[in-house]
């Protein structure tokens, strides 16, 4: 609950910059504001409803085979049917890194994608706790999400351009504007959109580790499974071996359990995930609170 009232509030805050830069650019009718929203819209609609195609083909993944996948069939077709949900559409990626992601605006067009070098990493019940966390995304609506920020981030961005060149077309004497102030407001307002937008994604990434955890009943599989992730990031035999488009672009970076290759922002500000040992620690506290964990203890004891 408390994650989806931040995901608002930070959407609202979005949504509140752009009417305030809109403001700027076009204080009398809002034509630019008008226009700016309509090309973002435009710009976004093909991603939210060909993401999945996009985000599969750039993975260069191959529909999984059900005989020669059974484990992963049926994992997934028992989580669907626990959660009430169709069945999404499996894919196998041929990278060798530790990673996977879903992708499909509903659920009844998702698609779940895992690495070759994730499935071969992970035991069953670990395959499974990222499978309920990459499910969740679908079922939470995060592509839906994702793209409505996505359309405001893109709106500001175009409109902070716009104020940036009103001083010297003369839109600071109608509007009565600094044009020093107009061109600071035009650099700092994309990045605080960016820092938003950030924030709705860790946000997000967080929402989908708890509720995948309470699908598959199972957090310390998740949080085993997330430990593996960043072993593998940090293991310098895997470091940028066979990335695929999808893994080094970064605008589709906040697809993937984990930020591919372990990428991290330079700062946590401009982060797509939480840090993982933050991931596994909020894993730790709900299986305590599912009785999975005493006090004390920590989900590695007793693991390699």
């Amino acid at each position: 609950m408390f994650k989806s009232a931040k995901t608002f509030v930070l959407l609202a805050a979005m949504s509140g910059l752009l009417l305030l830069i809109g403001a700027l650019v076009d204080p009398g009718n809002g034509g630019f504001l008008t226009l700016m929203l309509i090309v973002a819209i435009a710009m976004n609609f093909f991603s939210y409803f060909y993401s999945d195609k996009l985000a599969i083909k750039m993975a260069r993944a191959q529909p999984m085979d059900e005989a020669q996948f059974p484990d992963v069939y049926a994992t997934v077709r028992g989580l669907a049917q626990k959660a009430n949900q169709p069945m999404p559409r499996l894919y196998l990626s041929p990278s060798p890194q530790l990673n996977a992601f879903a992708t499909g605006r509903n659920p009844q067009n998702a698609a779940v994608c895992i690495n070759q070098g994730l499935y071969q990493a992970l035991d069953r019940e670990e395959l499974e706790g990222v499978i309920g966390h990459e499910l969740q995304h679908v079922y939470n609506r995060d592509i839906l999400i994702g793209s409505v920020a996505a359309m405001i981030g893109t709106a500001i961005s175009y409109l902070a351009l716009m104020l940036r060149w009103l001083p010297i077309m003369g839109g600071n004497d109608r509007n009565g504007m600094n044009p020093i102030a107009a061109i600071a407001a035009s650099i700092i307002a994309p990045v605080v959109a960016m820092i938003i937008q950030a924030s709705i994604t860790r946000s997000r990434e967080s929402l989908a580790d708890h509720t995948g955890a309470e699908l598959t009943g199972k957090p310390l599989a998740l949080a085993r499974a997330l430990a593996k992730l960043e072993r593998g990031a940090n293991d310098p035999r895997l470091l940028r071996a066979g990335g695929t488009k999808a893994e080094t672009n970064p605008a589709m970076q906040h697809l993937f359990i984990a930020a591919p290759f372990g990428g991290r922002a330079a700062m946590k500000l401009f982060s797509t995930h939480p840090p993982i040992p933050e991931r596994i620690a909020a894993l730790e506290e709900q299986a305590r609170q599912m009785g999975q964990l005493g006090p004390g203890q920590s989900f590695a004891d007793g693991w390699r």
